[in-house]
């Protein structure tokens, strides 16, 4: 069963058998927004890029993205760039997938963003979203879906973040602008 999430929303990610969830999948999908022109409505590539910082007590310590597809201890993969969006229709263009039990101790929050490479807004975006997957079954725990655009160029969409012995994911939906993680860092730091 899916959560549909709203901004700022916390679940467990417990499954419902009392266990614990051991591989997530973060999906993000998008598609380009039809705009109006002379000859007609047309569609324009949009280049969203997926990453996940991972912190330890506030501080990052790894990052996975298009350019560094594996965190250094191999608990978080990026399956690879998708440069224009909608591929899926409906489905995941990028995913990042988490390996829960063997996230370090000392990882305490991944965060999930997604920005434009390419600089265009989020107005340009539609039926953005990003979902979390229970990897060992496909089944969709929860879904966090982006609701209208903005004159921004990036989002801080998710967390994941240790509760106790387990992890909870909270829906973000922050917008910020940037073309990379790096220039979203000041826009994360609150949510930590």
């Amino acid at each position: 069963m899916t959560v549909n999430m709203t901004k700022g929303q916390a679940i467990s990610l417990q499954k419902n058998d009392g266990g614990t969830l051991t591989a997530v999948r973060m999906g993000l999908g998008w598609q380009a927004a039809p705009r109006r022109g002379l000859f007609g409505s047309r569609t324009r590539e949009i280049d969203l890029d997926a990453s996940a910082v991972l912190f330890a007590d506030k501080q990052p310590v790894d990052v996975v993205f298009f350019r560094h597809l594996v965190s250094d201890d191999g608990s978080v993969r990026h399956t690879g760039d998708n440069l224009v969006g909608g591929a899926g229709q409906g489905g995941d263009d990028e995913s990042i997938l988490v390996d829960l039990a063997r996230v370090p101790v000392h990882i305490d929050q991944i965060v999930f963003t997604v920005n434009s490479f390419t600089g265009q807004t989020f107005q340009e975006v539609q039926d953005a979203f990003c979902r979390l997957v229970d990897e060992t079954n496909g089944q969709e725990l929860a879904r966090y879906t982006l609701a209208g655009g903005g004159q921004y160029t990036a989002q801080i969409m998710a967390k994941v973040h240790r509760a106790g012995a387990g992890w909870q994911m909270t829906a973000l939906g922050t917008p910020a602008n940037g073309r990379t993680f790096q220039d979203l860092m000041p826009a994360i730091l609150p949510h930590l």
